[in-house]
């Protein structure tokens, strides 16, 4: 080949490239004029009366066809400029494409389309598996965390069953220790009933041996004076050698109450009469006991604030009730209150399981009584005045002589706190109930148990007598109201429900003829005894515990958890 030819080659070869390349750069620019046209169409929204749908036509077999073109030509480098030139605009409103919300507007995916989609869609995946390996391993280690808890658990488990088979073990055995003394119990019981019957004897015989010294000391005076002081030297020094201020019992029946003169059948009102005269607010707690002065119209109150208040209430039509007195000395609640048989004192209970003694005159506490291990209830004064009786949840009732000031006796036969005691008037006799649900009847004297009433399904609360009759009353939690002859303690002489609430005190008329009923649902009952008909009475805005008779039997005094003191007449 000449040097000419040679020359005509490259010179055609180089037009022919030339052409080749301008034909190129014209379908670039083809082809990025077709892809502005196609982005600007994606962002266009149709005119408000077109109905058809707008239809973005990318031409790829053109960019097949040169693609394919340069890979065969070997043109890599222009087939990368081609690649990120053509597509760059696309790349960009891709994700506004995808996005868009017009409707009617279908699209035409290409490849690489394809390709962002599904690698959006791996990217969603991919987030959600290392949200769940890290929500696995969290519950991997809070389900290692609740195993080692179950077991520590259970373990504790087994220990404590362990400890409760041995201590069900051991209470058995004790059970079975305790059940070998009953005999042995039994036994000491029965001497002990012996022991005492033999002492009553003992002590009527000494009476009687008493009896016939003062007949013959009257018969011969002047033998008499001699054995008189013999008699009364050994009765000193007997009396010394066991307390020197030691106080007698006196030797009563049961005379005429000198009181029931005050109240006549004549004078005995109907229960329906009854009505609300007036009522006051005695304390700002709850009011746990009242009791009526033995001849004036004083009456005495305890509340849970610690102190004890005396009121005066008017004999007119007034409806004031005017405080007279108050006192403040216990460290807990009081729970009851007497009066002395002479109304110069007053003594109080209280939950710090003493007994204390106030002077009206000296106007403060006189006496303070400490025995009983729990708190005292309820206490009761002997006619004579020398004895106070006191009732505690220790399951015991004791006698204190208040001039030795010490216990002179401590009565033990109930199983579950006394509630209530009180010395039958003009006698030695002393009533207590019990939340074993029994009642007893006591010889003061010699500390016997001589009489147990045994009716009540439910803890008694409160018992009372009858001023006029051989009459008991008493109540329970129950509600349940029995009436009892201290002849035939066998069997209840009456029944009276006023339930479904418990029933906190009863109180006997002076005559005998009314019962009156605290209730803890608010009503105040009256009762006939005899016809048991029962009236009711509403005043109080909470339960009612305690309430009393006037001397004469016209006016009931009621006092309740709601701070009052309510007068019915």
């Amino acid at each position: 080949m000449s040097k000419q030819e040679a020359l005509c080659r490259a010179e055609k070869m180089s037009a022919t490239e030339d052409r080749k390349e301008k034909e190129r750069s014209a379908e670039e620019e083809d082809i990025e004029e077709v892809m502005r046209e196609a982005a600007s169409s994606t962002t266009t929204r149709p005119k408000p009366g077109l109905k058809q749908p707008i239809i973005i036509n990318i031409p790829e077999p053109v960019e097949d066809f040169l693609r394919n073109f340069l890979r065969r030509a070997g043109l890599s480098r222009t087939l990368n400029s081609f690649e990120a030139e053509s597509y760059s605009s696309a790349h960009q409103h891709l994700p506004e494409a995808l996005t868009t919300e017009t409707p009617d507007v279908f699209f035409m995916p290409d490849a690489l389309t394809h390709r962002y989609l599904l690698q959006s869609k791996l990217d969603t995946v991919n987030r959600q598996r290392d949200l769940l390996r890290q929500q696995v391993l969290e519950a991997a280690e809070s389900l290692v965390r609740m195993q080692r808890e179950r077991d520590f658990h259970r373990l504790q488990y087994q220990r404590v069953a362990e400890e409760k088979n041995s201590l069900i073990k051991r209470f058995k055995q004790l059970k079975e220790h305790l059940q070998s003394y009953q005999p042995v119990l039994s036994e000491l019981d029965h001497k002990y009933q012996a022991a005492l019957r033999k002492k009553q004897l003992i002590s009527l015989e000494k009476e009687r041996v008493q009896t016939l010294t003062e007949k013959r000391l009257n018969q011969e005076p002047a033998q008499g004076k001699k054995e008189r002081g013999n008699t009364t030297d050994k009765s000193s020094a007997k009396s010394t050698t066991r307390h020197s201020k030691d106080s007698e019992f006196p030797l009563c029946s049961r005379p005429v109450n000198p009181q029931l003169d005050q109240a006549t059948p004549e004078t005995e009102k109907d229960i329906r009469s009854f009505s609300l005269s007036w009522s006051f607010r005695a304390h700002k707690l709850p009011v746990s006991c009242i009791d009526l002065h033995p001849q004036k119209l004083i009456l005495a109150s305890t509340s849970d604030d610690l102190s004890w208040r005396l009121w005066a209430l008017p004999t007119s039509g007034e409806k004031v009730g005017q405080m007279v007195f108050s006192g403040v000395g216990h460290s807990d609640w009081l729970s009851g209150c007497s009066f002395h048989p002479d109304g110069s004192k007053l003594a109080t209970t209280s939950g710090d399981t003493t007994v204390r003694l106030w002077d009206f005159s000296r106007s403060r506490c006189v006496l303070m009584l400490s025995g009983h291990t729990q708190p005292t209830w309820r206490c009761s004064f002997h006619s004579c005045g020398h004895f106070l009786a006191s009732c505690s949840a220790d399951r015991t009732a004791k006698l204190w002589d208040l001039n030795s000031q010490r216990c002179h006796l401590t009565l033990h036969h109930h199983t579950a706190s006394v509630n209530s005691v009180c010395f039958l008037p003009y006698s030695n006799l002393l009533l207590t109930c019990s939340a074993d649900k029994t009642l007893a009847l006591w010889d003061a004297r010699l500390a016997i148990c001589t009489i147990t009433f045994g009716g009540h399904q439910h803890p008694c609360n409160h018992a009372t007598y009858s001023p006029v009759a051989d009459a008991v009353a008493s109540c329970d939690s129950s509600g349940a109201v029995k009436l009892w002859d201290m002849r035939k303690p066998a069997t209840p002489t009456a029944a009276v429900d006023a339930g479904p609430l418990g029933a906190n005190q009863v109180v006997f008329s002076p005559s005998g003829k009314t019962l009156a009923v605290a209730s803890s649902d608010s009503l105040v009952r009256l009762v006939e005894v005899d016809s048991c008909a029962m009236s009711s009475l509403s005043g109080h805005s909470n339960g009612v515990q305690s309430m009393t008779f006037d001397h004469k039997g016209k006016t009931v005094m009621s006092a309740g958890s709601d701070g009052l003191i309510c007068i019915w007449s």
